[in-house]
């Protein structure tokens, strides 16, 4: 290649080099002499310095300089670092054409010959303005936000390394634990948890959890450095890169020692509210039984007391007793009232033919409220049997029936009525989905207010007035409603009367009636030997006599364990009839023991109670107290021939 060839292309890559220079408009580029004037200037350098060429060649670049950097010396400081170093890097404030200040990244390199002689300086400008006030932005919103951590004293707000040791401090950390910052950064969180926590690893596992789930809370006694204990809300965030490397822990504690007193206490007002009101709600039974109870004792001791003295006389005195037994009878059934409110009595439920209970019911409800009332029932053609305790049923119609009564001191009309529903889950509180028979009571009496209808099946309220009620009544319905999977429902307005709704599920039909499923109890049962076991000599006395009576040979015991002695030491009895609510061994455990020891003798367990432990004797014939003869005999042919 000659040598004119060779300037050629010397001179056409030159060309292309300055051709790139000056198409770069994001970076002023431009050459400075020696001394530092311009010889070369781009349009990039035209667009961010506002000159143009024509203006600036052969001026010295120092005029892009602040008075300040000028006054320090600046640009010939920054040309001796290049010339000595080979280059310069700043970043600083820079002056446009216009006298307008932009923040700028400059680079001056020293361009020498290949003999080392400085020939000039390349120069680079790139403005960072924008980079700078966003840097500055958020540079302030760093600091916004350690000042706003550091400023807050109600909550220890802290940084834990991957490792759980204090990386940083507020101002409520040290309010809350007592340590300086100078104290705990460095040290591991640990020392903030009580012996027991330790222990248990309980540190590890918070970290642990953190790590692995993003966060960890839980609420726990810790330790001030003083060594007093408080009660925290910690929460433990783990602390993560973009890149999804984990840093460490960010760590919140708040002292809630005041607010868990202030609930603990709440509790326990609520608590001495609660045996307030039970005192008083027992204060009230009490004072509504006893009238009750003291007007029926009256008149069965009254009739026994009279009964005796015209006995020894060879009076006749059978209407004394039947009027004994008649007041004992209502004592039991005040009785079962009492336990329908507990919901403990025991139902015995079976397939209720509602309309035709209420016929069958007709004459005792029409003389229970009197010729000034009338009684009206209305029924659908085809209803299907509920699922019931039929006595029981009938003392809660014959209750409601008698409230409407007493809402209408002038007369009026009764309307008892049924319809049939099919309820979706959630409809009507307390009841299931499914199909449901409602059986009404409505009077035409005055109503209640809104305040007197939520109070209305509320136990031992009543508005007919002291020793008229033990303000049991609605309770005792709400109870049997509550034991036979339904509802009772009150609906009134004042001045516009009452509706009393029984919600009853449908009985589901199996083919066998319940008629056909009767038990042969009543036959006559043939002799048999009977251990009776009571704790209370007068029941036991009263129920040998009736066994006796009955023709039946008895073994008495008054406790399981004397009856245990004798089924021991003696022949077996064809049956064992016991208590249950009896000291040292239950009527259940000892039914528990001789089902264990003697498979083949017959248990019968007697109580008033329906809730009895589980296991084998829960599925014992019962008896329930107080019972009749007959009751007593029935239960012994139900004994003694399961089958039929």
């Amino acid at each position: 290649m000659t040598t004119d060839e060779t300037s050629l292309q010397g001179a056409s890559m030159e060309g292309r080099y300055r051709l790139l220079v000056d198409a770069i408009t994001d970076y002023a580029i431009y050459m400075l002499d020696t001394e530092g004037r311009i010889s070369s200037w781009n349009a990039g350098a035209q667009r961010l310095k506002g000159y143009a060429e024509s203006e600036i060649l052969d001026k010295h670049f120092s005029q892009f300089y602040t008075p300040e950097d000028l006054a320090a010396g600046l640009p010939a400081k920054a040309l001796s670092t290049a010339e000595a170093e080979g280059r310069f890097e700043a970043e600083g404030w820079r002056v446009r054409k216009d006298g307008e200040r932009f923040w700028a990244h400059v680079v001056i390199d020293a361009i020498s010959d290949q003999h080392g002689r400085l020939l000039g300086f390349a120069k680079i400008t790139r403005d960072l303005s924008e980079r700078k006030a966003a840097r500055e932005v958020l540079k302030r919103s760093e600091e916004q936000f350690r000042m706003l951590i550091q400023g807050v004293t109600d909550y220890a707000i802290y940084m834990l390394d991957p490792e759980g040791n204090v990386s940083s401090w507020n101002a409520g950390a040290q309010r809350i634990k007592g340590y300086e910052p100078g104290e705990i950064i460095g040290h591991h969180f640990s020392r903030f948890y009580t012996d027991d926590d330790r222990a248990d690893d309980l540190p590890r596992k918070a970290l642990e959890v953190a790590a692995r789930d993003g966060r960890f809370e839980k609420e726990g006694w810790r330790l001030r450095k003083d060594g007093t204990r408080f009660w925290a809300n910690v929460i433990i965030d783990a602390i993560h890169l973009e890149d999804g490397t984990h840093i460490g822990f960010a760590k919140v504690t708040r002292d809630i020692t005041e607010k868990r007193l202030a609930q603990q206490a709440l509790e326990q007002a609520q608590q001495e509210l609660f045996q307030a009101q039970k005192m008083e709600a027992v204060g009230q039974l009490t004072g509504g039984v006893a009238h009750d109870f003291n007007n029926l004792l009256m008149a069965i001791l009254g009739s026994l007391e009279i009964a005796r003295k015209r006995a020894l006389e060879g009076q006749n005195v059978i209407e004394l007793i039947d009027n004994a037994i008649s007041g004992a009878k209502r004592g039991a059934s005040l009785t079962q009232r009492l336990l329908a409110f507990s919901r403990k009595q025991d139902l015995k439920l079976e397939v209720v033919d509602a309309p035709s209970l209420v016929r069958e019911m007709a004459e005792l409800l029409q003389r229970s409220i009197g010729p000034s009332i009338e009684i009206s029932t209305t029924f659908p053609l085809s209803l299907p049997p509920v699922w019931s305790d039929p006595n029981q049923l009938e003392s809660a119609l014959l209750n409601l029936v008698v409230n409407a009564r007493d809402a209408m001191p002038d007369g009026g009309i009764i309307a008892i009525s049924a319809h049939k529903h099919v309820l979706k889950e959630k409809q009507l509180p307390e009841l299931r989905a499914g199909q449901y028979v409602c059986l009404s009571v409505t009077d035409e009496g005055e109503g209640m207010n809104t305040e007197t209808l939520e109070k209305a099946a509320t136990p031992f309220f009543t508005t007919k007035g002291i020793g008229k009620g033990t303000g049991l009544g609605l309770s005792m319905v709400q109870g049997l409603m509550a034991q036979s999977g339904g509802r009772l429902v009150m609906k009134s307005t004042l001045g516009r009367g009452t509706t009393a709704e029984l919600w009853l599920p449908v009985a589901e039909i199996t083919g066998k009636s319940d008629a056909a499923v009767e038990t042969s109890a009543s036959a006559a049962v043939p002799p048999l030997t009977v251990l009776a076991v009571d704790d209370d000599s007068l029941v036991l006395m009263n129920t040998v006599l009736m066994l006796e009576d009955l023709g039946h040979r008895v073994i008495e015991a008054n406790s399981g364990q004397e009856a245990l002695r004798l089924l021991e030491h003696g022949p077996l009895p064809d049956i064992l009839i016991t208590d249950h609510a009896m000291p040292q061994m239950t009527g259940a455990q000892l039914a528990g023991e001789v089902i264990e020891r003697y498979p083949g003798l017959h248990v019968v367990l007697a109580t008033g109670y329906a809730e009895l432990p589980g296991g084998e004797a829960a599925a014992l014939p019962r008896l329930s107290k107080p019972f009749s003869q007959e009751q007593l005999s029935d239960a012994l042919a139900a004994a003694i021939r399961p089958d039929q």
